[in-house]
């Protein structure tokens, strides 16, 4: 292994992926698996070790992003930098068309899927989370959740196993992609979790759009926003209180702050379980009086 390739492969690796066992350098776009699963290709590096060696990777099921050098800009000199400035630049379109291919790829087989995917009449997920099923399907003895943009384009799916572990489809758009339970009316509520979203509109009867993770939330109210400017538009947060940065409410006060939205938190009882974090946890604990309550509040200030 060439000392180029060495460094790219512990670049790889300080970022938290995987790398592959062999790393090619032929300035060609490369998938490998990041989470050691043969079928999953989901991570992707580029390579070129003529000139000054440079590259980039990422992963895209987890949205990573990231480029190398083997010189620091500061000790290139004006047309090295230049010249990597070029190839950096190339390397981002490669990117780009590839993700676009593999995002159109993976939007025709989730079609397929869900068109062979059969309506719910019941499900252990279901059960468990104590919900109604809000036109999701099934495929074997997964739950089907269809992703789509405000165009209404099927991009993705997310299965629920029974026992709740959750996948997306590989290689399926993510971003600005969301489930929506009701018909909006005046406004609209986003969360990110299917059963958070099931339980909240069971509770209110009010429009819900699940935007999947909290990672996702700020490019879905943006779209409805621009979609719906005329709804008012209520995040309903993932109250992540044990991880540091509570990345669930963080999220959710940016994308209410994005598009002059509000927020709302679970308010939870005495006695609140360490994991107990978003609606559907306080929809078990308390009843859908407590969910609903939650929202009373702020719809003095919605209209």
């Amino acid at each position: 292994m060439s000392a180029a390739i060495e460094a790219f492969h512990e670049a790889i690796t300080a970022a938290g992926l995987a790398p592959p066992d062999t790393i090619h350098d032929d300035g060609v776009i490369h998938r490998f698996s990041t989470n050691g699963r043969r079928s999953d290709d989901s991570g992707y590096y580029v390579l070129h070790t003529d000139g000054i060696p440079a590259g980039s990777f990422g992963c895209w099921r987890a949205g990573l992003q990231s480029t190398w050098c083997s010189k620091s800009d500061s000790t290139m000199t004006t047309a090295e930098r230049e010249a990597h400035r070029q190839r950096i630049k190339a390397m981002k379109v490669q990117r780009e068309a590839e993700q676009v291919q593999r995002q159109q790829k993976a939007s025709q087989t989730a079609a397929a899927l869900w068109k062979q995917a059969s309506p719910v009449t019941a499900h252990p997920y279901l059960t468990t989370k104590a919900i109604q099923p809000h036109g999701i399907k099934t495929f074997g003895d997964k739950l089907v959740i269809p992703m789509r943009d405000t165009a209404g384009t099927l991009h993705s799916l997310q299965t629920i196993a029974p026992d709740g572990g959750k996948l997306f489809h590989p290689g399926g758009r993510v971003k600005g992609c969301y489930f929506g339970i009701g018909r909006p009316a005046g406004r609209l509520i986003v969360c990110e979790g299917f059963a958070t979203g099931a339980s909240i509109h069971e509770a209110t009867g009010v429009a819900v759009a699940v935007a999947f993770n909290a990672g996702n939330l700020g490019a879905v109210t943006m779209a409805l926003h621009k979609k719906y400017p005329a709804l008012a538009i209520v995040i309903a947060a993932d109250d992540d209180h044990l991880t540091d940065g509570n990345p669930g409410l963080t999220s959710a006060k940016s994308a209410a702050m994005s598009v002059g939205g509000f927020v709302v938190a679970p308010q939870f009882p005495p006695g609140r379980p360490a994991k107990a974090t978003d609606f559907n946890d306080l929809h078990q604990i308390a009843g859908v009086d407590a969910v609903r309550a939650c929202f009373s509040e702020i719809w003095e200030f919605v209209c």
